[in-house]
C-alpha cells in the first residue's frame, strides 16, 4: 500500500482529476474501478471519484509496486535544456520575457520550444522544483501571448500563486499593457468595446459591433504615444483577454498592426519585409501592474515591471516617427 499525503499544491482538487495526473499512464477507467473496487481509499475511507481532497488528507492506494511504477512517469526526464530571460522572480512567481517565435506552451501534436518547459527545466536545475517529490503539480503560467507576439508572461512557482494569479487576472487586478504600431493616423485615445468570434478552424477572430451567435464581448483603451499621416505607435490596455483582441480589433477599425501575416496588409507587410525582415506583427506585452491581491501575493500590491521591446520595434519606430520610411 502506498500512501499519499495532500500538502498545499494539492489542495482543493476532485479525486479523480487528482489520480489522473498522478497516475498519468492509468487510463479513467482504470481509476474508477479502483475506487469503485476500494483499492483507493481517501483518510481510511470509501471515497468517490467527485470526493474533494484537501490539505493534510490521506489517499491510500492499495495498487502493486509494479503497476505503480507502470502508471506513475518520471516528469524530471521531459525536462532538460532551457533558454529564458527572466525580467522578475521570487518564491511565488517568474516574469519571463517571451520572444517572438516561440510558444507560450506545447501543442498537444507536436513539441516546441515554449515558455512552460524552459520555466520548468530552470526551476528543475534550480532545484525549487523537484517532480519526483511533488504528486501532481507542475509550474505553469498564467497568461498566454501568440508565438509571434513578444512580452511578459506570468509564471506560477505553487499552486497557491497559481490560483490566485489566475483570479487576479479574471477579476481585472492585473494590467497588462502593449505597444504596437497600427497603420494610419489615429488621432486621440479611445475605448473600444466589440464581439469577438474565434473560427477555431481558421484559428482567426472576427469582430462584429453587436451580439452574435458565440460571440464574447471584448474591450480594449487604446492610447495614442506618437502618430503621423500613416502610422501610430500606441499604448494598449486589455480590459479584457480575447485570442487575437487586439489584432483582431485594430484590422477591423481599418488601422491593421505593421507586419500582421494574419489580419494585415500584405503590401503593407511586404514592404517591411524588404527593408527590415520584419515577419511579425509588431506586437509587444511591455508592462504589468499589480493591483489589490489578497493573502500571499499582496506584497506585490502597486508593483508594476517593464521589459524593452525587441532592437528591430525600436529601430522601425525610430525610423517611422523621425524621417520615416
Amino acid at each position: 500500500m502506498k500512501e499519499i499525503l495532500i500538502d498545499k499544491n494539492e489542495n482543493e482538487q476532485r479525486l479523480d482529476r487528482f489520480l489522473k495526473k498522478y497516475l498519468s499512464s492509468a487510463s479513467l477507467s482504470f481509476i474508477y474501478k479502483m475506487i469503485r473496487k476500494k483499492n483507493i481509499k481517501v483518510n481510511g475511507k470509501k471515497a468517490s471519484p467527485e470526493t474533494i481532497i484537501y490539505f493534510g488528507d490521506k489517499i491510500e492506494l492499495y495498487l502493486s509496486d509494479e503497476l505503480l511504477d507502470k502508471f506513475v512517469s518520471d516528469k524530471a526526464t521531459e525536462y532538460k535544456n532551457f533558454d529564458i530571460d527572466i525580467c522578475y522572480e521570487d518564491k511565488n512567481i517568474i516574469l519571463i520575457n517571451k520572444p517572438v517565435g516561440k510558444l507560450s506552451h506545447s501543442t498537444t501534436d507536436r513539441r516546441e520550444d515554449n515558455v512552460v518547459d524552459d520555466m520548468i527545466a530552470y526551476l528543475i536545475q534550480k532545484k525549487e522544483y523537484v517532480p519526483r517529490l511533488e504528486k501532481t503539480f507542475t509550474p505553469s503560467i498564467c497568461n498566454r501571448l501568440d508565438r509571434n507576439t513578444s512580452g511578459i508572461i506570468i509564471g506560477a512557482k505553487n499552486y497557491e500563486a497559481l490560483k490566485a494569479i489566475n483570479s487576479a487576472i479574471k477579476n481585472n487586478k492585473i494590467k497588462k499593457y502593449y505597444k504596437t504600431i497600427a497603420l494610419g493616423k489615429i488621432d486621440s485615445d479611445f475605448v473600444k468595446s466589440s464581439y469577438l468570434v474565434k473560427d477555431d478552424i481558421k484559428n482567426k477572430s472576427m469582430i462584429y459591433e453587436k451580439p452574435t451567435d458565440n460571440s464574447k464581448k471584448i474591450e480594449t483603451s487604446f492610447k495614442v504615444i506618437k502618430s503621423n499621416e500613416e502610422y501610430t505607435l500606441l499604448e494598449i490596455e486589455l480590459l479584457t483577454g480575447r485570442t487575437h483582441q487586439i489584432r483582431a480589433q485594430l484590422s477591423n477599425i481599418g488601422h491593421p498592426i505593421i507586419g500582421d501575416r494574419k489580419y494585415g496588409i500584405d503590401k503593407i507587410n511586404s514592404k517591411f519585409d524588404h527593408i527590415y525582415g520584419l515577419k511579425h506583427q509588431l506586437l509587444h506585452a511591455y508592462k504589468i501592474v499589480f493591483e489589490d491581491l489578497e493573502g500571499d501575493l499582496s506584497y506585490l500590491n502597486g508593483r508594476e515591471f517593464e521589459i524593452k521591446e525587441a532592437e528591430i520595434f525600436s529601430r522601425i519606430e525610430k525610423d517611422l516617427f523621425s524621417r520615416g520610411v
